[in-house]
């Protein structure tokens, strides 16, 4: 918009600086017009005999506003000289036009009236009466009379007759021309044309580079590289997003593999100190060591799932939303009978999207899961799609979130102590891990505490 704005700008500026050249051409044409026209009447006239001068003079063909008169004096009242290049202008008009010696006008006065702006020509007629002056005041020293000579042009009387010649310059007005309007119109809308084209066309790999760039926040490990084509700036941007790209899957491949290899290598020292805690003969020890040693397990089961859904890729396909929320809601009742009557559904039927079942399985059952083990009960809401997107909502009946801790509950491993129940179970990947799928399958997850308990809000693209 901001291109398309400063054309139009520029357009017209360089319209304006034509029509001022335009106006100048036009007057200057307008004034050596007239001033030919000036003098072919002044030819006519000077040609005729001094008694049908007058006659002439009133028959001579002239435009609408123009006036000829014959006079003992040019009209000099209301009148101003005129400026030196208008004055060059008519001159050159006058004398473009062949004017035999024989009739050349005795004297030329040029002036300029004002309101309305009008050109005033006198031309002196050759057979006016002339006569020469003494050259000073008196006799000479000697008491001779003054020489007579011929008087310079500040000394010359009038002529007998003037032929006076006026016209009315009127403004010019190019824009008026329909021509004006339409070559406006046009080299708008072609400049336009051309500029939204070459916009396109440059921000195609900027949205190609955006693209990449949130296909890749969504799935680090399985966004596929932006392809080095195009200008060489264009090579150059792709190829360091590229590299850039890999060193952070490097870097998350790195740190997954470590955690899932710690968590791996637990599992055997794990379960060898749950057989030695057998024996022990303290059975309030034994009980402690051994609830130790499951939150310890659960933590590396936990460790092992989180490195295995980052790794793990598992092809789209289009399921039944609806029936699958049942479903965990179903095995979450079968899984705890107590809380079978705190779950509840509420939506359509059938909801048909595009994604990875076991993934979004887990992600949804351990929003469910949390939704009862902390809150006391999930009633989950599938809205209907809007703009392509659909919305879960999962609200429970527990305490909420404290407003800081809202982000902080998604990073890996971070658990709430008193924030949501008086247990502290759990291994702190729940969160992160459904956060994770969902965003890899273009979607996200909020918080907001109701006036009693949570809700979650699951938005996935359908």
């Amino acid at each position: 918009m901001f291109l398309l704005v400063g054309f139009a700008f520029i357009q017209l500026l360089g319209l304006l600086v034509h029509t001022v050249n335009q106006i100048k051409l036009e007057r200057l044409v307008d004034e050596q017009e007239f001033a030919t026209r000036a003098a072919i009447i002044y030819r006519h006239i000077a040609l005729a005999q001094p008694g049908d001068r007058a006659m002439v003079a009133a028959r001579e063909p002239v435009p609408k506003g123009d006036t000829v008169s014959l006079t003992l004096s040019p009209p000099l009242a209301g009148t101003i000289r005129m400026p030196l290049p208008m004055a060059e202008a008519v001159r050159a008009g006058i004398f473009t036009y062949g004017i035999p010696p024989e009739i050349r006008p005795r004297g030329i006065v040029m002036r300029v009236a004002a309101r309305p702006l009008r050109l005033v020509v006198s031309f002196g007629l050759p057979d006016g009466l002339i006569l020469p002056l003494p050259f000073g005041d008196g006799p000479t020293p000697d008491g001779n009379p003054p020489d007579m000579m011929l008087p310079s042009p500040e000394q010359l009387l009038p002529p007998l007759m003037w032929l006076t010649v006026t016209t009315e310059l009127r403004p010019p007005a190019p824009w008026r021309s329909p021509g004006f309007a339409t070559a406006f119109i046009v080299m708008l809308v072609l400049g336009g044309i051309v500029i939204t084209l070459a916009v396109r066309q440059l921000l195609v790999p900027v949205k190609t580079l955006a693209a990449a760039a949130e296909l890749f926040g969504r799935d680090v490990v399985n966004a596929k590289p932006l392809p080095e084509e195009g200008p060489s700036e264009i090579v150059t941007a792709a190829r360091a997003f590229n590299t850039m790209a890999a060193r952070i899957r490097r870097f998350v491949e790195d740190r997954t593999f470590l955690l899932t290899a710690i968590g791996h290598d637990l599992r055997t020292p794990i379960t060898r100190l749950k057989l030695r805690a057998e024996y022990m003969e303290d059975d309030e020890q034994r009980a402690k060591m051994l609830a130790d040693l499951d939150e310890m397990e659960a933590m590396v089961a936990a460790t092992l799932a989180f490195g295995k859904d980052v790794t793990t890729t598992e092809p789209l396909a289009r399921i039944d939303l609806a029936s699958l929320l049942r479903t965990i809601l179903d095995e979450t009742a079968d899984i705890d009978p107590d809380c079978a009557a705190a779950v509840d559904y509420q939506g359509p039927e059938h909801m048909p999207v595009s994604a990875r079942p076991l993934a979004l399985k887990r992600a949804l059952s351990n929003l469910i899961g949390n939704a009862v083990k902390y809150g006391d009960a999930a009633r989950v809401i599938l809205h209907a799609p809007v703009k392509g997107q659909v919305r879960i909502d999962i609200e429970d009946d527990g305490p909420g979130i404290p407003p800081e801790e809202m982000e902080r509950v998604f990073e890996p491993f971070r658990r709430l102590e008193t924030s949501r129940n008086r247990e502290t179970g759990g291994s702190g990947l729940g969160l992160s891990i459904a956060r994770n799928i969902v965003r890899a399958h273009g979607g996200d997850i909020s918080l907001a505490n109701e006036e009693k308990g949570l809700r979650v809000t699951v938005t996935l693209p359908v």
